[in-house]
C-alpha cells in the first residue's frame, strides 16, 4: 500500500516559512562567527606580541587573559556541534521480537505500508503515550539516525488492536515521506539553536572557573561576557521567528502524519483513540494519586493498570458513555460538554493541532476503515501481566524504601477507591451542575411554592447556563489581555465570526451584556432548588438543617474573596524574591509586608481553630502553622535571605490556600450531600459523622 499523501497548501507554507527564518539567521550566525574568528586571532596575536615584547610572569598573564577573550567568544558560538542530547531510558524497558512477535508482527506491517524503517529498538513504558525517539546531535543534520519506538502499557491497556495500529502508524508517519524529512531537518537545527543559545551552564560554569583562576584572567571574561550578552540578544531576537515557524510547520506535521496513519487503518481508529487518550490518562493518574494520598499507612497495588481500568470505566460509568470489551467510547461532543467558550484563537506557540482541529482534518479524508480490528491492544502482547507488575513495582519503590508499604487486592481498591471518590465529590443526581460553580446568594426568607421536578432542576438546559456562563466570564478575561497588548494575534473568530484585533474590547463589552441575564436564570435556578428542597425537608417532617446549611455556606463564600486575596496579595508582594534587588530595598520590601503579613496571622489562626464540624487542618498541616505563628521570622538577614525562614512562610502560605478552599467544598458538599439524602428519603448523617468525615 503506497502513502501517497499530498502536502496541504499550509504545509508548504509553513515549510517555506521555517526555511526561509533558518537560511536568515545562518547567514547572520556566519557573520558573527566570521567576526569571531577575526577577534580570536586578533586576540592571539596581540596576547603573543604582549608576551614576546615583555615576557615576564604579569604579561604572560595578560596575554594569556587576552587570548581567552577570543577563545571563550568562538566557544559559545561553536558548543551546540559538541552537544550530545541522550534519551533518558532509565524508565524504559526494551523488549524483542522473540519476546513479542505479535506486537513486532503489527510493527512490520506498519512500517512497510508507511515506507519507513523499522525502528532501532522498541521499549515499553509506564505511559499513556507512544513515541518515537533518538539521541540528537549537531551531526544528526548530515548523518541518518535510527529511531527507536516507545509504547507506554498505560496506553495498550486502554486502547483497540486497529487503534494502536493508528497511533504506531502516526508515529512512523513523520518519518516516512522526503517531504516530512524537511520536517525533521528544522527540528534539528531548532534544537541546535536552542542549544546554543539557552542551554549554558557548562558553558558558564567554565567561565566562572576561569574568572577565579586568576585576576589577570577577570577583565577579559567579563568583556568576553559582555560581547556574548550582546550575540546572543541579537540571535534570540531572530529565533523568536525560527520557534514560531518551526512550531506552525510542527502542528502541520500533525495533520500530515494524521493524514497517513488514516492510509493505514482509516481515520475512525485514530479519532477514537484521540477522544479517549485524556480519559485514559486522568485514569492512571488518578490511581497512582491515590497509593500516593496514602501517607499515614501506605499501601500499593501488584498490577496499578488493573485499577486504571476499573477507574476509567467507573467514570465513564457516571458520564453515562457505552463501553465495548471494556473501553470507553467517547465522542466529540462527549469532550466539549462542559466547554461552551465561542471563542477561537489561533495559538501560534503551540506545537500540536487541538484534538478538535485533527478530527475535522481527519475526517476530510474520507479514508474509513475497513474491518477494524475491535479486540483489545492488550491482546498483543505475551505475558502482558507480568510486565504490567514489574512496571507498577517500580511506581512504588520509593514508597517502599521510605515505609514499608501494605499489599492490598483489587477488591480492597475499588471499595477504597469508590469511598474515596465520592467523599471528595459532588453526588451524581446533581448532573455537575455544582461541580464548577458557587452557590448564590439564594434568598432563603420569601418561600415560593416549586412545581419544577428535581431533574427539571438539574437537567442539560440548567447545567449549560452554568458552564455558558463560565464560558462568557473566560472569554471576557481573555479578549480583554488582548485588548491590553498582551498578545501578537491579528485576528481571532468568535462565534464562527473573524474580527481584527483592534475589536477584541468591542466583543468582551457585549459579552459583558449577556451576563446580567445569564446570572438571573441561574439565581432563579438555585433559588428554586433550595425551596425545592425545603418542600421535601417539610414533607417529610425532617428537623429542619437545609437552612443553617445555606447560611453557614454562603456566609463563608461572601468573605472567601477578601480572605483568599491575602494570598494572593502576599505572592504578589514577594515577586521580588525572584529578581536581583539592593539589600536596602529587601528591607524595606519586608517592612511594608509586615501588616499584611499580621492580617495573614490573623486568619490563620481562624483557620486553625475553625468549627469542629468544618476542620480540616490535619496534624501535619496544624505543625506547619503552629511553627510560623510561632516562629516570629524576618527572613532577610543583613545580605543573605533566610531560605529556612521562608521556605516555612511558602508551605503555611499556600497551605493556608488550600485550607480555604477545602473548607469551601466540605461546606458545600455537605449542603448537596443532605439535599441528596431528602430525595432519596435517607436519615440525614449525624453532626459527630460529618465532623470525623472531615477530621
Amino acid at each position: 500500500m503506497k502513502t501517497a499523501v499530498k502536502l496541504s497548501p499550509e504545509f508548504r507554507s509553513q515549510t517555506t516559512k521555517a526555511i526561509t527564518s533558518i537560511v536568515i539567521f545562518a547567514l547572520t550566525y556566519g557573520l558573527i562567527l566570521g567576526l569571531a574568528m577575526v577577534l580570536t586571532g586578533l586576540c592571539v596575536y596581540f596576547a603573543i606580541q604582549v608576551i614576546i615584547l615583555k615576557p615576564t610572569f604579569v604579561t604572560a598573564g595578560l596575554g594569556i587573559g587576552l587570548a581567552s577573550l577570543g577563545v571563550l567568544v568562538l566557544v559559545f558560538l561553536i558548543k551546540f556541534i559538541f552537544k550530545s542530547n541522550k534519551f533518558d531510558r532509565s524508565h524504559l524497558q526494551e523488549v524483542t521480537r522473540e519476546q513479542q512477535p505479535r506486537l513486532f508482527a503489527m510493527i512490520e506491517d506498519i512500517v512497510g505500508k508507511v515506507e519507513t524503517d523499522f525502528p532501532k529498538k522498541v521499549y515499553l513504558s509506564q505511559d499513556v503515550n507512544a513515541s518515537v525517539f533518538y539521541d540528537s546531535s549537531f551531526w544528526s543534520m548530515i548523518l541518518p539516525v535510527r529511531k527507536n519506538l516507545q509504547i507506554g502499557l498505560g496506553l495498550v491497556n486502554t486502547v483497540t488492536e486497529s487503534e494502536l495500529k493508528a497511533i504506531l502508524s502516526h508515529e512512523f508517519g513523520h518519518f516516512s515521506q522526503k517531504t516530512m524529512k524537511v520536517g525533521s531537518y528544522v527540528y534539528y537545527v531548532n534544537h541546535a539553536i536552542y542549544n546554543m543559545l539557552y542551554d549554558n551552564e557548562s558553558y558558564e560554569t567554565m567561565m566562572a572557573n576561569w574568572y577565579n583562576a586568576s585576576g589577570y584572567f577577570s577583565f577579559f571574561v567579563i568583556a568576553a561576557l559582555k560581547i556574548v550578552q550582546g550575540i546572543q540578544w541579537i540571535l534570540r531576537k531572530l529565533y523568536t521567528q525560527i520557534n514560531k515557524h518551526y512550531l506552525g510547520l510542527s502542528r502541520e506535521m500533525e495533520f500530515h502524519a494524521d493524514e497517513i496513519a488514516a492510509t493505514v487503518t482509516g481515520y475512525e481508529p485514530l479519532k477514537e483513540s484521540l477522544l479517549r487518550l485524556p480519559l485514559a490518562d486522568l485514569s492512571l493518574n488518578n490511581a497512582l494519586n491515590f497509593y500516593a494520598s496514602e501517607t499515614e499507612d501506605p499501601i500499593k497495588t501488584a498490577n496499578i493498570y488493573q485499577e486504571q481500568q476499573f477507574i476509567m470505566n467507573f467514570l465513564a460509568e457516571r458520564d453515562k458513555l457505552p463501553i465495548i470489551q471494556q473501553i470507553p467510547m467517547v465522542t466529540l461532543e462527549d469532550s466539549k460538554k462542559f466547554n461552551k467558550s465561542k471563542l477561537q484563537i489561533k495559538d501560534q506557540w503551540a506545537s500540536h493541532p487541538s484534538t478538535e482541529d485533527r478530527i475535522l482534518r481527519m475526517e476530510q479524508t474520507q479514508l474509513h476503515a475497513e474491518d477494524a480490528a475491535k479486540q483489545r491492544a492488550d491482546q498483543l502482547f505475551e505475558q502482558l501481566e507480568i510486565l504490567q507488575q514489574q512496571f507498577t513495582a517500580r511506581s512504588f519503590e520509593q514508597i517502599d524504601a521510605e515505609n514499608k508499604a501494605k499489599l492490598i487486592s483489587f477488591e480492597e481498591f475499588k471499595e477504597k477507591y469508590v469511598i474515596s471518590f465520592n467523599k471528595n465529590s459532588f453526588p451524581i443526581v446533581y448532573n455537575s451542575y455544582y461541580d464548577n460553580k458557587t452557590i448564590t446568594q439564594v434568598d432563603i426568607h420569601e418561600p415560593m411554592r416549586v412545581e419544577a421536578t428535581i431533574e427539571e432542576l438539574f437537567s442539560d438546559a440548567k447545567v449549560n447556563l452554568v458552564y455558558e456562563e463560565y464560558a462568557i466570564k473566560m472569554d471576557i478575561g481573555t479578549l480583554k489581555q488582548i485588548a491590553e497588548g498582551k498578545s501578537e494575534l491579528k485576528t481571532f473568530d468568535y462565534d464562527g465570526i473573524k474580527y481584527a484585533i483592534e475589536q477584541s474590547e468591542e466583543v468582551a463589552n457585549t459579552l459583558a451584556e449577556q451576563l446580567p441575564l445569564l446570572e438571573k436564570e441561574i439565581i432563579a435556578n438555585d433559588t428554586a432548588i433550595y425551596w425545592k428542597f425545603k418542600q421535601i425537608e417539610s414533607e417529610q417532617q425532617r428537623e429542619p438543617q437545609l437552612e443553617r446549611l445555606y447560611t453557614d455556606m454562603m456566609d463563608y463564600d461572601a468573605g472567601f474573596e477578601t480572605k483568599y486575596s491575602i494570598y494572593i496579595d502576599l505572592l504578589n508582594g514577594l515577586n521580588f524574591l525572584n529578581t536581583t534587588t539592593e539589600y536596602q530595598q529587601i528591607k524595606e520590601n519586608l517592612q511594608n509586608l509586615k501588616p499584611l503579613e499580621e492580617s495573614f496571622k490573623t486568619e490563620l489562626k481562624k483557620v486553625m481553630d475553625g468549627n469542629a464540624n468544618y476542620s480540616i487542618v490535619n496534624k501535619d498541616i496544624h505543625d506547619i502553622f503552629e511553627k510560623y505563628l510561632e516562629g516570629n521570622y524576618t527572613y532577610f538577614d543583613e545580605t543573605i535571605y533566610l531560605d529556612n525562614e521562608l521556605n516555612s512562610f511558602f508551605h503555611c502560605l499556600h497551605n493556608y490556600a488550600y485550607s480555604l478552599s477545602i473548607l469551601r467544598f466540605q461546606l458545600k458538599k455537605k449542603a448537596l450531600d443532605y439535599q441528596e439524602s431528602l430525595i432519596n428519603n435517607e436519615h440525614p448523617i449525624s453532626e459527630q459523622h460529618i465532623a470525623q468525615q472531615n477530621l
